[in-house]
Formats: structure tokens, C-alpha cells, sequence
């Protein structure tokens, strides 16, 4: 091959990578109860598309303020439409919103037989921390102190609450032993990581507390990327919500 065709090829490659990783490449903010529901979705998109979707898992609020203050996300996924909607307001959504879910939260233990006890397992003696995520910035830490105080046991146990920057955090605490119970998402807990640990949940009623509506939107900053439109409307597709339907969202 000659040192011109090299060069060509050479060219042509630069720009073909340049169109592929520059056009279609998306910045995605989740709520981390979306870990592994939203990744399974985003191995069967790459099955049918190329390109990058890169994730950033923390809890709506936060991640809700990022984006307020510029940062570069196409599309968010938030765990409560309140933040969404929050967005529109202030004129930071480039699409309509979408609600992909319901979300759901559970009482989950690996020392206690949660499923016979139900919400009077965060009464038994040797419960000494009860992990949630902070509710100030955590829609299931929100949902999670809605339903205590619902089923009037969180004047009993507010002082052993112990507090996860994020429901997944919440949720590592729990699995890790740091807490003896926690109240966590649904989604966490089909998740093959805590499948493992063969822990017991209780499924809180829905009437326990608020609805959580989880909903989705293109950014301000996503309007001008084509794969962020492609992306959101895979996550409306039947694949997208049997993967999610898998992880407990209706």
C-alpha cells in the first residue's frame, strides 16, 4: 500500500471515529435505582445501535441540581416526574416527559424474616440501624419515611435510621451488614447482586405512601443530539419495558 493511500485511509478513519464517538455518544443521569435496569436496557439498545451511552447513577435531587448548574447530561432519568417537571419549568427540557415506571419499595433483611413480620420487623429487639436513603434529596428515602410514619412506627425507629447518599447506597448498607434492615427500591432488591445474598422483603403497599411516578426527559443540552432521541424512544419500545417490567416497574 502506498504512502498516499495510507494517508487517505489514515483520514478517513479519523473522521469516520470523529462522526461515530462525537454524533453518537449520550450522557445519561439516573437515579440509581435504575443500576441494573438501566444497564440490561442498555445492553439490548447496543445490540441494534452503535454508539456509547454513558451513565451517571446518583439520587434525582442531586443530579437534578447538576443538571440546573450546566452539567452536560442529554437525558435524565429521575426516580420522582417532580424533578422532571422542575426541569421544564425552568426551560432545561428538550422533549416531552416521559413516565417509563412505577416504582416500589420494600423492607429487606438478611437477619430477619421480613415476609412474616412485614413493616413490624423494624420493631424486633435486635434491630439497632434501619438503612434508607436520605429523603431531603432521595425520592425512595422520601417514600421510605411516608410509609414509617404511615404505619406510626417512626417515632420508634427514627433515631436508628441510618442514612444512604442514594437508595443504592442504602442498599449496600444493608447487604453489607452496616445495617441490620433496610427499606429500599423493588428494583434493588430483583437485582442479581442482592438476589444473592438470599435476603427476605417485604413489598410496602402502595398505599403506604405517595405514587412514585419515575419518568424520563431530553435535556436542554441533549436537543441538538439525534442519539438521545434515538435512546428515549428505545426505552418506550416493548424490549426496553420488558427489561424494566423484569425489574419490577409497572
Amino acid at each position: 500500500m502506498s504512502k498516499w493511500v495510507k494517508t487517505i485511509c489514515a483520514v478517513f478513519f479519523a473522521v469516520l471515529s470523529v462522526e461515530c464517538y462525537g454524533q453518537k455518544r449520550i450522557l445519561v443521569a439516573a437515579a440509581s435505582d435504575l443500576k441494573f435496569a438501566l444497564d440490561s436496557v442498555v445492553s439490548v439498545f447496543r445490540r441494534k445501535n452503535a454508539g456509547d451511552v454513558e451513565i451517571s447513577y446518583g439520587s434525582s435531587g442531586k443530579l437534578f441540581e447538576q443538571i440546573s448548574n450546566g452539567a452536560p447530561f442529554d437525558i435524565f432519568f429521575s426516580a420522582d416526574i417532580s424533578y422532571p417537571n422542575k426541569l421544564k419549568e425552568k426551560g432545561l427540557t428538550a422533549s416531552e416527559i416521559y413516565v417509563y415506571g412505577v416504582g416500589r419499595i420494600v423492607v429487606w433483611s438478611k437477619k430477619i424474616d421480613v415476609e412474616k413480620e412485614g413493616m413490624n420487623s423494624l420493631l424486633s429487639p435486635g434491630v439497632r440501624k434501619i438503612a434508607i436513603a436520605n429523603p431531603l434529596h432521595a425520592p425512595y428515602g422520601k417514600r421510605a419515611e411516608e410509609s414509617l410514619k404511615f404505619y406510626k412506627v417512626y417515632d420508634a425507629v427514627k433515631n436508628n435510621l441510618v442514612l444512604g447518599e442514594n437508595i443504592s447506597q442504602a442498599a449496600q448498607f444493608v447487604t453489607s451488614g452496616a445495617a441490620d434492615i433496610g427499606i429500599v427500591a423493588y428494583s434493588l432488591a430483583l437485582s442479581p447482586n442482592m438476589k444473592e445474598q438470599h435476603g427476605k422483603f417485604y413489598l410496602i403497599p402502595e398505599g403506604a405512601h405517595q405514587r412514585l411516578d419515575q419518568a424520563a426527559v431530553i435535556t436542554k443540552k441533549g436537543k441538538a443530539n439525534d442519539f438521545a432521541q434515538t435512546f428515549l424512544s428505545f426505552v418506550k419500545s416493548k424490549e426496553a419495558k420488558q427489561v424494566l417490567s423484569y425489574f419490577g416497574f409497572k
